[in-house]
């Protein structure tokens, strides 16, 4: 193509580019029209040559548009408007990692350039890169915005300056009430500090106040998701995707919804059409494996995350995915290919504590158990460093509900709650044999199974909202309600649980370990729910959860000391609500399963009100989706050698053995310290 200038453009050129120019807001054929005239009288003038690219974009022309703004990409490399319509032209065409390189480029040449950064934005929401489509939206912000004050609380934002940016916007709002791009804004800042129920609160007034302000529609979908209202957030989704039904961030939000509820179905159909779109996105290629793997479509999930490390070696999480199916064994190639990247200097944190864990599995299953170790004990110790969690304040935590809750607190609300006894609760601690009973359970033909379900965290925090200050004040707000306040919390359970349910089984299951804890409110609002206590050897289960990097919670599992301390703590609990609610709770034994499974099931059955069923020992033929690290694991018959496996590993415990105490040489039987009136004893423990 010939770079000789082009001669400069007359008055009357200038007037039809820019009449032209004001035309697409209006009437984009009509600019359309006004761009070939240009040409026909100017060929090749590339400035109507954007604006007719454009015109075409906007009248949802992509194609016509794609053909000119390619060649005119050549052409101009500097020009960010060409590269901005050429993203855009790209992404309506499914091609959206060509977008996304456009866009890319659009905004490096034109850092203000706020329409970019929009789409943008939406490009990496819909491959599930939060922290870039975060970076994105805020930049969106900080250069569309006009007002001064705004544009400084915007800077602030982008910039993670959060005191100053809300200090900006309190100000600002306190003179413009109403201005609901500040409204939006507040509300993610609200999101980042975590306060969660302050973004919804927002979001909600600012959609109140512009109902057609869809970015904000976007973000108050997103905060109901992470809420755990996930129905609210579909509605919102399918709101904005009947106006925009190929905007590839609400798709990815709406497959992500769709996995919280058990729509796995819907969700992989979703992940494969944005897959055609972005045949290069490694977080979307997991995000497909992990619903493929929960539907038990193993062999199609493992080809999930192969593409995933082909396209990104160094994602750890893409390797951990392969290690946590338990049932997978690496290849020589595959640990050559993980040990490279841990040699990079630049690898984050993130991926190298992934990797430490998927090498643990693969050195483990080699028999190579003191390498293993190795690479389990810097992945725990990197993750531990990540997070804030005191063996000390669990065990205060314990002592507090141990001293609430005692046979008078339930006497004297004895009859509260809600009679209903749909949900049958499994509480203990991760990798303790809890999914082989929900898998045993939900092969009955009157039970069905769900997941861990994050309704009693939810109602846990809502009270704790009401209960001001303190080392556990939603124990107090529920010491505050009457029966009907107990009673609505109940049915508040039961409705919001109801899209979990997926068959007119009469029993459901609710198999979030950690409930343990909130025992006594389960009792108090849901009576004639079931409790089932999943109890393991306590080092085969303490070391298990060691092994095991979980998506999220669970910040004890990640030190020997911590976790055993939190064993301790769990059995001190139970022993207590065994004393004050006697029979309440049907402990199992996981090692008596294993010995003794058709005795153990008839005992579980007969807990739960149900007739024997026979396909309750072949739980292992339920095709039912499985949500948990052992999804592979209870699709096989019981086998015995997993219950001694710990032994390999037997040399480097000595500082759980330490922390269990007395719970390890009793085991499966309570210590006496566990006994209403004695006190824990004092165990040498070493915290981190």
């Amino acid at each position: 193509m010939s770079t000789s200038p082009q001669p400069q453009p007359s008055a009357s050129l200038e007037e039809a580019l820019a009449h032209a120019s004001r035309l697409l807001e209006v009437d984009p054929a009509l600019a359309a029209r006004q761009a070939e005239e240009i040409l026909r009288a100017v060929p090749g003038h590339t400035i109507a040559q954007l604006l007719l690219a454009t015109a075409h974009n906007a009248q949802g022309n992509p194609r016509e548009a794609a053909d000119i703004l390619q060649t005119l990409a050549v052409a101009q490399p500097g020009s960010a408007r060409t590269q901005l319509e050429l993203g855009i032209a790209l992404g309506r065409l499914a091609r959206g990692d060509e977008a996304l390189a456009a866009l890319r480029r659009a905004v490096a040449l034109k850092p203000d350039l706020h329409t970019a950064w929009l789409a943008l934005g939406d490009h990496l929401t819909a491959i599930g890169d939060t922290e870039g489509a975060d970076a994105a939206y805020a930049n969106h912000v900080r250069h569309s915005v006009r007002d001064p004050a705004l544009l400084q609380a915007a800077s602030a934002l982008a910039g993670g300056r959060l005191p100053e940016a809300e200090h900006l916007l309190r100000e600002h709002l306190k003179k413009l009430p109403t201005d609901v791009a500040a409204i939006r804004m507040f509300a993610e800042l609200a999101a980042r500090l975590g306060r969660n129920e302050d973004a919804e609160a927002l979001l909600a007034r600012c959609l109140e106040l512009a109902p057609g302000f869809h970015a904000a529609r976007q973000n108050y979908a997103l905060v109901l998701q992470r809420a755990n209202k996930p129905e609210a957030a579909l509605a919102e989704i399918e709101r904005l995707l009947a106006i925009d039904a190929a905007h590839p961030g609400y798709r990815n939000l709406k497959a992500v919804i769709l996995c919280r509820i058990g729509d796995y179905a819907t969700a992989i159909d979703l992940y494969q059409e944005l897959l055609a779109q972005y045949p290069r996105s490694p977080r979307v290629w997991m995000s497909f494996g992990h619903a493929l793997k929960t539907a038990g479509r193993t062999a199609e999930a493992i080809a999930a995350y192969r593409r995933c490390t082909d396209v990104d070696p160094a994602l750890g999480e893409a390797w951990w995915s392969l290690a946590n199916l338990k049932t997978f064994r690496f290849s020589a190639a595959d640990v050559e290919a993980m040990q490279r990247q841990l040699t990079r200097t630049d690898l984050a944190d993130e991926h190298r504590l992934h990797l430490e864990f998927a090498l643990g599995k693969a050195r483990e299953d080699a028999g190579e158990y003191a390498a293993s170790f190795g690479h389990y004990e810097r992945g725990n110790a990197l993750r531990r460093g990540q997070l804030r969690y005191s063996a000390d304040e669990m065990s205060a935590r314990v002592r507090h509900i141990r001293g609430q809750y005692t046979r008078e607190f339930f006497a004297q609300r004895a009859g509260a709650g809600t009679a209903e006894r749909d949900p049958i609760f499994i509480v203990g601690l991760p990798r303790s044999g809890s999914t082989l009973l929900e898998q045993i359970l939900s092969s009955h033909s009157q039970v069905e199974g769900t997941m861990e379900l994050p309704e009693i965290i939810s109602i846990t925090r809502a009270l704790r909202a009401q209960g001001g200050d303190g080392a556990m004040p939603y124990h107090d707000a529920v010491a505050s309600l009457d029966r009907d306040g107990l009673k609505a919390l109940g049915e508040q359970y039961l409705a919001h649980t109801r899209i979990q349910r997926k068959s007119d089984a009469p029993l459901f299951i609710d198999k979030m370990p950690n409930n343990f804890m909130h025992v006594g409110l389960i009792q108090l609002m849901l009576p004639n729910a079931r409790i089932i206590d999943a109890r393991r050897h306590p080092l085969a289960c303490c070391f298990s959860g060691f092994k095991q990097h979980f998506a999220r919670g669970q910040a004890f599992s990640y030190s020997l000391d911590d976790i055993g301390r939190y064993y301790r703590d769990y059995v001190q609990l139970m022993a207590h609500f065994d004393d004050v609610l006697p029979g309440r709770i049907h402990r199992v034994i996981y090692e008596r399963m294993v010995e003794d499974t058709e005795g153990e099931v008839r005992r579980l059955l007969d807990y739960c009100g149900l007739p024997f069923e026979a396909q309750c020992l072949r739980f292992f033929e339920n095709a039912r989706p499985v949500r948990t690290a052992s999804s592979e694991q209870v699709r096989q018959p019981i086998y015995r050698d997993g219950v001694d496996h710990w032994r390999h590993f037997e040399p480097w415990l000595e500082p759980l053995r330490r922390a269990l105490g007395p719970v390890l040489d009793a085991y499966p039987d309570v210590p006496a310290f566990a006994v209403p009136g004695i006190g824990m004893p004092e165990v040498a423990v070493h915290s981190q």
